[in-house]
């Protein structure tokens, strides 16, 4: 067996560097900087940061701030993953297909991800504004009453799940699309001579070749449901009554419009935990049931 020289030996571990490097300066070393000054009192003033264990952490469990915005976020991504993901393999599987101007219905389907977030928020901040808004305008046309959609805690959130799965799911439909084309055309040629229908086909042959994409995805649209800030600064700031306050908002208002950056630390400690505890247990169930080509 013939042995490698010291520089091949060398050069793939250099041409790792400048991948490793960003991987530790923007995700390790924050991770472990957060987990470090979480267990620490925020420095005030002339008064030093002080070692108080996981007094942070405890105060979690008196918090309802807390316990509002981690229920809401629950319910968040409850609504968006499974909405967008759905939207976007039936779009995936429209434009896939021959038919006339599918090249203008992808670019209207991916459009909403190019655009900015703020630009998104306040475009459909114009929507839900009572009175005047095209929502409103919509209703008042068919004769129903006004809604202030935003103002209302039972409606607020449900409107930003609105507005998260049509940003989301143009951005999912182009990972679908890039799967369905590589699944092979005598697939669809076998199950027609067998007499399958279309579902029969999506669900017995589509779908589970579609299972690498779709686990791909489901850990994308996780980490999306959990990392909302710009869309509720513009549109809610966490009101009414937090009633739309995700975590990663609260954290934002903790760290920088109360300056209690401990407290702030060790909530994105529980956000990084929950996030990997959820990642951990898709992979575990999905890649049993995942076909790789």
């Amino acid at each position: 067996m013939r042995r490698l020289s010291p520089s091949a030996a060398v050069i793939p571990w250099l041409l790792l560097m400048p991948g490793m490097l960003l991987l530790v300066a923007f995700t390790h070393y924050p991770a472990v900087a957060t987990i470090w000054h979480s267990i620490f009192s925020t420095p005030k003033n002339a008064v030093p940061s002080v070692f108080v264990g996981i007094e942070n952490y405890a105060l979690m469990i008196d918090d309802p701030v807390f316990w509002r915005s981690l229920k809401n976020n629950l319910w968040f991504a409850l609504g968006t993953i499974p909405l967008a993901i759905a939207l976007a393999i039936m779009m995936a599987l429209w434009v896939s297909d021959r038919l006339a101007g599918r090249g203008f219905l992808r670019l209207a389907y991916f459009t909403p991800t190019v655009l900015p977030m703020i630009a998104v928020a306040n475009i459909w901040l114009f929507f839900y504004t009572p009175q005047y808004g095209l929502l409103e305008q919509l209703t008042h046309a068919l004769g129903l009453s006004s809604h202030n959609w935003l103002g209302d805690p039972q409606t607020v959130l449900g409107a930003l799940i609105v507005v998260a799965v049509w940003k989301e799911a143009g951005f999912f439909m182009i990972f679908y699309l890039a799967a369905l084309q590589q699944i092979s055309p005598t697939l669809a040629e076998a199950a027609m001579l067998e007499g399958a229908s279309r579902w029969q086909y999506f669900w017995r042959v589509q779908f589970p070749l579609l299972m690498p994409t779709t686990l791909f995805v489901l850990i994308n649209a996780l980490i999306n449901s959990f990392r909302l800030v710009d869309h509720i600064v513009v549109m809610t700031r966490g009101g009414p009554d937090n009633a739309s306050s995700l975590l990663l908002y609260y954290i934002y208002e903790v760290g920088f419009h109360f300056w209690d950056s401990a407290y702030a630390s060790a909530l994105t400690v529980v956000l990084l935990a929950l996030l990997a505890v959820v990642a951990i247990a898709k992979f575990r169930i999905l890649d049993r049931r995942t076909h790789y080509q």
